[in-house]
């Protein structure tokens, strides 16, 4: 690639290694080593800082920058599967304190500014266009239709009361296995109730858990939580986490998380938060 993918990035202020995969885990003789992704990118660090570190094989994809928008600091990567043409694109960016990868989910993004559109919540693009947010303000982390702290948007609940002494105080937003984002006073409600543990971030349903632990005694030992998964939420207060600015909100807010997680490319980073 002669150095054009380093030399965007380095317009934006970052650093990024191109570099082969790793190689896979030595097996047994009858079993096949599992193929690493042709793409994979994650936030590495050195003693000069921060890096993009992405691990390609050149003989099955290519990766290119299709935008790249020094002043934001925030380009749009896209990797191209050689076999199949098959094209899935990352938001490289820095977000206060930190540089982040965020893969975008399929669609129309051909720039920095449309694939910030594309990880917007519906919920959150409709909020946007109701307050008639302009166009330069839509991606602020702050404006009239939301707060953002992360992936993590707080839209202002109108009507909304809640007695504070029945929210859960100091409670956790996690995606996944990443460093929670702490709120205040959070409620939820609805959803299902789900079984959570490092070995199974996405959590269990009470029968699948159950099911589990006939087959497993042993994972009983897994430090689970239980969690409530695709309830409504709301929070209200401060918003703490350690690779953020503090946020407060001074009435309810509802949570939504970015549409990251409906990327299929999110398999291919590493790095979430």
């Amino acid at each position: 690639m002669d150095g054009i993918v380093e030399r965007q990035f380095d317009k934006m202020g970052a650093r990024v290694r191109i570099r082969p995969p790793d190689r896979p885990p030595r097996m047994r003789r009858d079993l096949a080593p599992p193929k690493p992704p042709a793409v994979r990118l994650d936030i590495g660090s050195d003693r000069r800082g921060e890096f993009f570190d992405v691990r390609l094989d050149t003989e099955q994809a290519t990766v290119e920058v299709v935008d790249v928008r020094p002043l934001d600091r925030h380009l749009l990567l896209m990797s191209r599967d050689l076999a199949t043409g098959e094209k899935e694109k990352f938001l490289c960016g820095h977000d206060e304190r930190h540089w982040f990868v965020a893969a975008i989910p399929p669609g129309s993004a051909s720039n920095v500014a449309s694939a910030m559109d594309a990880l917007m919540p519906a919920e959150v693009a409709r909020e946007l266009d109701r307050r008639h947010v302009r166009r330069q303000r839509r991606h602020q982390r702050r404006n009239a239709a939301f707060v953002r702290q992360g992936e993590w948007f707080f839209v202002p609940a109108e009507g909304i009361t809640v007695a504070e002494h029945l929210a859960l105080r100091n409670e956790p937003l996690r995606r996944g296995s990443g460093k929670p984002h702490v709120v205040d006073y959070l409620v939820r409600m609805g959803g299902e109730t789900v079984y959570v543990s490092s070995r199974r971030p996405s959590g269990l349903t009470e029968a699948k858990y159950r099911t589990l632990l006939r087959q497993n005694p042993d994972a009983q030992r897994w430090r689970w939580q239980v969690m409530r998964r695709e309830a409504t939420v709301y929070a209200k207060g401060r918003v703490r986490h350690p690779d953020h600015r503090t946020v407060v909100l001074a009435d309810w807010h509802r949570v939504l998380m970015n549409r990251e997680a409906n990327a299929p490319a999110m398999r291919n980073v590493a790095f979430l938060d």
